[in-house]
């Protein structure tokens, strides 16, 4: 593997800490996304917090028992509970409910496409609703592990125990069927539509290049891999896991294939979550001593946003333009950093 270490001082790191402005919490945040400018801090519980620079936050309850999942397009975000309730939030902190599970069963995966529509999961089920249609659903061989929208056309990937399943829920066709044993939970595809990769419920992810079925094995991780974000372009799939934070090229027509990644910005303690920057080769890690760095792709040149404060880092996210990188800790800390 190829490893970045240009700043072996830890004096020497430029530090932005004193640009960070507070954002109270009433409870810690288990995911942060931004629906405009406004940041929406999702509770381990049942509230969500919006805040906008240095204004007061929002807290506003989610209308369900308890927050089990979430994901956002940056118009609106989606949240599963443990009472078979799906809501909406938007930027304007409402909340809208949008379905209710027949049996009440935990809507444990969510997702949204570019063109509006939403996916959801509950136990064994996948369901699909289209911007202006009814629902659709898939029953799957287990309890699904994580759910991606194709970026192009409607088409839904589904992770899953030894595999994952490939459905086009506006067609006949039966849905395809990726396999490899053992358990597949988060579950994204690249940008240019021709690569599927999944975190597995051990320490690697598994791809398989879409043309082919061709499979990518990606290991050598110390810890189970629980944050991707693809950085811009799609050149390189960022990854948490270890400790330093691991890099794997996609910009060939193979991928990864008989590729190394990069590891940047290694630190004595695990990266816990990853967010690539929406227009540069820059990435923002969180770690599980609660630093959190800014990494320049190219060299590995790193600036410090949060000095290490013990309790691991559980959300980053960056706003559309990318001036404002919004974060949380495992115990409630929460903060905006204008780049």
């Amino acid at each position: 593997m190829k490893e970045f270490n240009p700043l072996p001082n830890a004096e020497s790191i430029v530090s932005v800490t004193d640009r960070v402005t507070k954002v109270t919490l009433d409870a810690p945040a288990t995911a942060v996304y931004f629906l405009g400018d406004v940041a929406v801090f999702v509770g381990a519980e049942n509230v969500v917090t919006f805040a906008e620079g240095a204004s007061d936050p929002k807290i506003v309850p989610a209308q369900i028992a308890g927050i089990l999942c979430s994901a956002s397009d940056g118009k609106r975000g989606l949240l599963g509970g443990d009472d078979g309730k799906l809501v909406s939030v938007d930027s304007k902190s409402g909340v809208e409910t949008l379905a209710s599970d027949a049996k009440r069963r935990w809507i444990d995966n969510v997702a949204l496409h570019p063109d509006g529509a939403i996916a959801w999961s509950a136990g064994k089920t996948a369901f699909v609703r289209a911007p202006k249609g009814d629902d659709k659903s898939l029953d799957v061989a287990s309890t699904v592990g994580g759910l991606a929208f194709a970026p192009k056309g409607l088409r839904l990937a589904i992770a899953h125990y030894n595999g994952a399943t490939l459905w086009f829920p506006n067609m006949g066709a039966a849905p395809e069927i990726l396999e490899w044993k053992g358990s597949h939970l988060g579950i994204v595809f690249s940008a240019d539509n021709r690569f599927l990769v999944t975190t597995m419920h051990e320490a690697a992810l598994h791809g398989w290049r879409l043309a082919d079925s061709r499979h990518m094995r990606m290991t050598g991780y110390p810890a189970r891999v629980r944050s991707m974000s693809w950085s811009v372009g799609g050149k390189f799939l960022a990854t948490s896991g270890s400790d330093s934070v691991i890099l794997w090229p996609f910009g060939s027509k193979d991928g990864p294939m008989g590729k190394e990644p990069l590891m940047l910005a290694p630190l004595q303690a695990k990266a816990t979550i990853v967010a690539c920057h929406p227009k540069d080769d820059i990435f923002a890690a969180g770690y599980s001593d609660g630093t959190i760095l800014m990494v320049r792709i190219e060299d590995g040149a790193e600036i410090l946003v949060r000095r290490n404060a013990g309790e691991p880092v559980a959300a980053l996210a960056w706003n559309a333009k990318g001036s404002m990188l919004a974060f949380a800790t495992e115990d409630g800390d929460a903060g905006l950093m204008p780049l």
